[in-house]
């Protein structure tokens, strides 16, 4: 299976020349001279890279997963500090941070870097940080039917930290649970501990 950075939004590719001109017209209506040396080729690198960071409209974040493996394994599994990088959909402004999964297998295993194929898959597309985290942990449970699942993310959000009430360093922490840890206070706390070492 191709990795998520094998992916890229075609969308965007079929529609390279009217988003070209839209970030044109941006550019003019902001006041800037676009034929100046430094916006020239602008548009086609904003292209470019709305091709990339939206690579995950193209992927079904339950695919990414992929072969699932038979394991007898029924422990807390945590993959912790995976790094993730979306756009907000309410101004379109980065958000970015870390995201840590933990899940008690039910005889089915995911590859570990599947975890994070899944963080890509599910953060490059317009997104909220809730909606992030819920679906993470939404698709866990659908693919792997673990007994548990808890989905931790932390982000920084430009929109926050840029503009608005501008409070830089600001964090937002989000949790999702599911299973057994959604009723056991012990499991919580096992894995809140565990990702802060």
């Amino acid at each position: 299976m191709a990795g998520l950075k094998d992916y890229v939004n075609s969308k965007v590719g079929e529609n390279r020349e009217q988003i070209e001109h839209h970030v044109k017209e941006i550019l003019r209506l902001i006041g800037e001279d676009v034929d100046r040396e430094g916006l020239k080729e602008t548009p086609a690198r904003v292209t470019r890279m709305y091709e990339e960071i939206f690579g995950g409209y193209e992927v079904d974040p339950r695919d990414v997963l992929g072969v699932t493996f038979d394991e007898a394994h029924e422990e807390l599994v945590i993959v912790k500090d995976i790094t993730y990088y979306s756009l907000c959909e309410h101004h379109m402004a980065p958000f970015f941070g870390k995201v840590h999964i933990g899940y008690i297998p039910s005889g089915q295993v995911a590859g570990l870097s599947k975890l994070a194929r899944l963080v890509e898959a599910v953060t490059r597309r317009l997104q909220v940080q809730e909606r992030v985290t819920s679906e993470i942990a939404d698709i866990m449970e659908e693919v792997l039917k673990p007994h548990g699942v808890m989905v931790v993310v932390e982000g920084e959000h430009l929109c926050m930290c840029s503009r608005g009430v501008k409070k830089p360093g600001s964090k937002t922490v989000t949790m999702s649970t599911r299973g057994s840890f959604k009723d056991d206070a012990a499991q919580r706390a096992e894995f809140l501990s565990l990702i802060k070492q």
